[in-house]
């Protein structure tokens, strides 16, 4: 696949390829492809969450329930 840039873009695809250490500018674009890819699986996670019934309340027990579970995980 070849893709054709404008100079101006061409030109902050080089100065990020030097300055976040990129090998390549195809390793550049790759890594914007797969951050697009979890963006996406991301906001569909969120869009089916939000469509889902509610199954306990949100309240403080709930944020502190999952403060500790995130605490157990780094610990283990």
């Amino acid at each position: 696949m070849n893709i054709s840039l404008p100079d101006a873009l061409k030109a902050f695809v080089d100065q990020q390829v030097n300055m976040r250490g990129y090998g390549t500018s195809s390793e550049y674009v790759r890594d914007l492809i797969r951050k697009d890819q979890d963006l996406q699986r991301l906001r569909a996670m969120l869009l089916d969450g939000a469509g889902s019934p509610s199954t306990a309340p949100v309240d403080s027990a709930c944020f502190q329930d999952l403060r500790d579970r995130v605490t157990r995980r780094k610990a283990s």
